[in-house]
C-alpha cells in the first residue's frame, strides 16, 4: 500500500532535512552525511517525503535558531520552491529553538527534530498496551518544555493583550501533563513489577535466557522467527517492531533456552525513550547472553556496532557475556572474506538469518557460552 501510494504520489508530506556538523566534534561515530542519509530513512518510516537536505559547519550552535540566520533563509527559500510542510532537524532542538524556527519558516511550516520523529514513528507501531503505554509517556516529557509554542496565536488575536490569559492557560495545560504523566508512570511501574515476577518464576526453572539486541533493522525479528516458527513482524525497515517477544528454543541435543527480541537501538536514541523503555530493557540487563546482531553488509555496521554497544554501557548491561552475529552476509559484497574474518575473531559467527543459512553454527556457539556463564555463576555461588 505504502509503494502504490508513493508511485501515484498520494498526499505524502513533503519533508526537508537540516543538520548541523560540529567544527570541533570528534566523537561522533557517524558523519553529517551519513547521519542525514539515516534521518531520511526514519522520515520514510514514518510516511514522508524528503525533498532534500543540507547542513552547516558551526562551533556551536545558535542558541536562538540552533542555524546560522543566512541558513534559515537558504532553509526558507526552499520551503517555497519544494512546497515543503515539515522541516525536520537530526538533533535534538529547545522549546526556544522551535518557536523562533516556526515563526522564521512561517505558520504553515511544522518544525520538528529527530527525537520528535522517532518518538513518532514509535506511536505508528506501538502494537501492544505496554508499548503505548512507553511510547506516551516518552511523548508527554518531550512534550511538557515545549507546550508554550501551541498557545502563541492567543497573543497574536489582540496584538499581545491577551498574552497573560495565554501564559494562564498553558500552566493548566502543563498541570494536566503532569497529572498525565503520573497517571502513565504507575501503569509503567505496574508493568514492570509484572515483567520482575514473570521473570522471578522463570529463574525457578533452569532455563538460561538470551537476548537479541542490536540496531534497527540488524534482523533480530527475522532471526527470532526462523528459530522459534515465532510470527514476529519482520520488516526491511527502521524499528518494525517495539514490543519484545521471547520464545523457547530447542536445540538438536534436547537442551533449550529462552531467546528474547528486544527493541532496535539507533545512534542519538532519545533519552525520553531509553527511560521510558526501561520495563522493556530491563530484559536486556538480566539476561545469561546477549546476541549482538549486525547487518555486516551495512556500509556503516561499524558505527553501528559502537552506537549499540553505547546504550548497552547506558543500561549496566556491558560485562554480560556476548556473542557477535553478523548477519545478512550473503548481501555483503565480500561474504567469504568476511566469513574468514569471523573465523579469526572470538564469539563471532556468521550467518542469513533470512536464508536460514548459519543457525547450526549459531545454537552451537549460544550453547557454549552458555556452558562458561553457567560455570561462572557456580563457582560464584559456592
Amino acid at each position: 500500500m505504502e509503494d502504490l501510494k508513493r508511485f501515484l504520489g498520494v498526499f505524502e508530506e513533503k519533508a526537508y532535512l537540516v543538520g548541523v556538523a560540529r567544527k570541533d566534534e570528534t566523537e561522533e561515530l557517524f558523519t553529517i552525511e551519513e547521519s542525514l542519509k539515516e534521518l531520511a530513512q526514519l522520515a520514510d518510516t514514518a510516511g514522508l517525503m524528503v525533498v532534500d537536505s543540507t547542513y552547516q559547519k558551526l562551533s556551536t550552535p545558535n542558541p536562538r535558531t540552533y542555524i546560522g540566520s543566512g541558513k534559515v533563509a537558504e532553509i526558507k527559500a526552499a520551503i517555497n520552491a519544494y512546497g515543503v510542510e515539515t522541516v525536520i532537524f537530526d538533533d535534538e532542538l529547545s522549546p526556544g529553538q522551535l518557536r523562533n524556527l516556526e515563526k522564521a519558516f512561517g505558520g504553515n511550516v511544522r518544525v520538528c527534530d529527530r527525537t520528535a520523529l522517532i518518538l513518532d514513528i514509535f506511536d505508528q507501531r506501538a502494537a501492544t498496551r505496554e508499548a503505548s503505554l512507553q511510547v506516551a509517556l516518552a511523548q508527554m516529557e518531550y512534550q511538557l518544555p515545549r507546550l508554550t509554542k501551541m498557545w502563541t496565536h492567543l497573543e497574536r488575536q489582540s496584538g499581545g493583550k491577551v498574552k497573560g490569559m495565554g501564559e494562564k492557560q498553558i500552566e493548566v495545560d502543563k498541570r494536566i501533563l503532569r497529572t498525565q504523566i503520573g497517571v502513565l508512570r504507575k501503569d509503567l511501574e505496574s508493568v514492570r513489577k509484572h515483567r520482575k515476577q514473570y521473570r522471578t518464576r522463570r529463574l525457578s526453572v533452569p532455563v538460561p535466557v538470551v537476548s537479541l539486541v542490536g540496531y534497527t533493522n540488524a534482523g533480530k525479528s527475522t532471526l527470532l522467527n526462523q528459530l522459534t516458527g515465532a510470527d514476529v513482524l519482520a520488516e526491511d525497515r527502521l524499528f518494525a517492531t517495539l514490543d519484545p517477544t521471547t520464545r523457547r528454543v530447542q536445540m538438536k541435543n534436547g537442551k533449550e533456552f529462552l531467546l528474547t527480541d528486544t527493541v532496535g537501538f539507533i545512534q542519538k536514541l532519545p533519552t525520553t525513550l531509553v527511560a521510558a523503555f526501561r520495563a522493556t530493557l530491563e530484559e536486556i540487563s538480566e539476561s545469561s547472553l546477549l546476541v549482538h546482531v549486525i547487518d555486516i553488509s551495512h556500509p556503516l555496521a561499524e558505527q553501528q556496532i559502537d552506537a549499540v554497544e553505547k546504550v548497552l554501557s547506558e543500561l549496566d548491561a556491558s560485562s554480560i557475556p556476548k556473542l557477535m552475529v553478523w548477519n545478512k552476509v550473503d548481501k555483503a559484497s565480500n561474504p567469504e572474506e568476511i566469513k574468514q574474518k569471523a573465523k579469526d575473531l572470538e564469539d563471532t559467527i556468521c550467518i542469513s538469518a533470512l536464508k536460514g543459512s548459519g543457525l547450526d553454527e549459531f545454537c552451537n556457539a549460544v550453547q557454549e557460552k552458555l556452558k562458561v556463564f553457567a560455570l561462572f555463576v557456580y563457582i560464584l555461588f559456592i
